[in-house]
């Protein structure tokens, strides 16, 4: 674990110079999985009690949450929080905004966590990456269709950005997609726009949705 930590930490330093290398604490909380592991500034907090293994007795949530309750996950969490913190928060509150916002924080992974899986950096299972590559094509064009990108409905989030069992297009490939699908493809999008634009990390987090949307040549696969 120490290991992992200096090489992620040296990967942060790399993209963020100016950052300062953290002090990691552990500690035994309460069990409050929104806050799994926090890096704040000079600090790192791991909650060890969220990583004993999705199949721990002590366990009593839904399988979409335990599926993450690894030790591998502490990475990526730790990740997701320092990126969090660096992404300027913008008005926009639309479907394609918090695609994107999800996005900057997936495409960080890749630099940042470059020996993790597509499947680890977002929490899925190497199934559900499967599921969102064979129909990329087909959820784009529902939300295309069904004119939801510019839509500040906050209902958009709980179908499709937010941590859920599965993705609600009200449709009978609920059963078989994963949540958060809408993540996925702002991740894919944000990947577009940085193979088609010279832009450093650092830069990407602070570019706004728009812009990303518009410039990322974004086309899923068929």
């Amino acid at each position: 674990m120490r290991e992992e930590f200096n090489s992620l930490f040296q990967h942060v330093k790399y993209y963020f110079p100016k950052t300062k290398t953290p002090k990691v604490i552990t500690v035994i909380g309460e069990m409050d999985y929104n806050t799994k592991a926090i890096y704040a500034d000079s600090l790192v907090i791991v909650a060890l009690e969220l990583y004993l293994g999705k199949e721990h007795k002590f366990y009593e949530f839904p399988a979409y949450l335990k599926q993450n309750f690894e030790e591998k996950q502490i990475m990526p969490d730790v990740v997701s929080s320092f990126t969090y913190r660096n992404i300027p928060a913008f008005p926009d509150r639309n479907l394609i905004s918090q695609m994107i916002f999800e996005g900057k924080q997936l495409y960080a992974k890749d630099l940042l966590l470059p020996e993790y899986s597509d499947a680890d950096k977002i929490g899925y299972t190497p199934e559900q990456i499967k599921w969102c590559e064979e129909n990329e094509a087909y959820m784009w064009r529902y939300f295309l269709e069904k004119e939801m990108l510019y839509s500040d409905d906050p209902k958009l989030t709980t179908r499709f950005i937010a941590p859920a069992p599965f993705s609600k297009f009200y449709l009978e490939i609920d059963n078989e997609s994963p949540g958060r699908v809408g993540a996925w493809i702002g991740w894919q999008m944000v990947r577009s726009y940085m193979k088609n634009n010279n832009v450093s990390l650092q830069e990407l987090l602070k570019v706004n949705a728009k812009e990303i949307f518009e410039k990322s040549k974004y086309k899923p696969k068929k």
